[in-house]
C-alpha cells in the first residue's frame, strides 16, 4: 500500500529558465572568478552534499586556479542566479496538493541548505510538502540509504509504503530503489534512458499529468 509520494527537486518539479552552465557562466563572471565548467562544477558539488552553502563547493572549484575570487562570493552569485531563473513546470504546483489529499507527500534534494531552501522560498513552497528535507541538514545525500529513511521517517512511513520521483538514474532512482522505494524516473530530452529499476518513467514535461496515475497503479 502506497502511503507517500516523494519528490526530487531540480529538474523534476522545477527547472531554471536557462541552461545551467551558462547560469554558473554568469555568476563566476559576476564574482570575479575565472571559467568553470558545469562538469567541474558537478564533481565538486557530489564531494560536497551536506554543507551549509554552496561556500565549499567553489572552494574546492578555485583551489588550483589562480584567482583572488571569494568562494563566499560566488557561492551567493551562483544562488540568486539560479533563483532569478527558477520556474516550476506546468502544474506540478496543482499535483502536488492534489496528491497531498490522499498521500503524504514529500521532497529530498541533494545539496548545500541554503541553496536549496532558497529554490523552495522563491518557488513559494516553503509549505507545499508534508515535509521537505535538503541533504545539507542530513548525515548524508543521496543516493546514501540514510537521506531516504530520513524522509520516510519524517513522513510516518517505511520506505516500501513510499513512491520516489526523480530525474537521475543514480542518486534518485538506484538510492530510492535500494532502500526499498518504488521510484518512477523523470526522463529529460538530453537525459539518459529509461532504467529498468524504476517501476514506471515519465517525460518531463508529463510529470502533473502522468504522476498521480501512475502512483494510483502502484497503490
Amino acid at each position: 500500500m502506497i502511503r507517500a509520494v516523494v519528490f526530487d527537486l531540480d529538474y523534476t518539479l522545477a527547472v531554471p529558465r536557462r541552461d545551467r552552465a551558462t547560469i554558473l557562466a554568469e555568476a563566476a563572471s559576476a564574482a570575479g572568478a575565472p571559467s568553470l565548467t558545469r562538469e567541474e562544477y558537478l564533481e565538486a558539488h557530489r564531494q560536497n552534499l551536506t554543507s551549509e552553502t554552496r561556500e565549499p563547493i567553489f572552494a574546492d572549484l578555485l583551489a588550483d586556479r589562480e584567482s583572488d575570487a571569494d568562494p563566499a562570493a560566488v557561492a551567493t552569485a551562483y544562488r540568486e542566479t539560479i533563483a532569478d531563473a527558477l520556474e516550476p513546470l506546468p502544474g506540478v504546483e496543482d499535483l502536488l496538493a492534489a496528491l497531498r489529499k490522499e498521500y503524504a507527500v514529500g521532497l529530498l534534494t541533494n545539496g548545500p541548505v541554503r541553496a536549496q531552501r532558497d529554490k523552495l522560498e522563491t518557488l513559494g513552497w516553503e509549505d507545499a510538502f508534508d515535509a521537505a528535507l535538503v541533504t545539507g541538514e542530513l548525515a548524508a545525500g543521496k543516493p546514501d540509504p540514510r537521506a531516504f529513511e530520513a524522509i520516510a521517517s519524517e513522513l510516518g512511513v517505511v520506505p516500501d509504503q513510499a513512491v520516489y520521483v526523480g530525474d537521475d538514474v543514480e542518486t534518485d532512482i538506484g538510492g530510492a530503489t535500494e532502500v526499498g522505494m518504488a521510484a518512477i524516473q523523470v526522463l529529460l530530452a538530453d537525459g539518459p534512458g529509461p532504467d529498468p529499476r524504476a517501476v514506471a518513467h515519465v517525460d518531463q514535461a508529463e510529470v502533473a499529468t502522468a504522476v498521480p496515475e501512475l502512483v494510483a497503479e502502484l497503490d
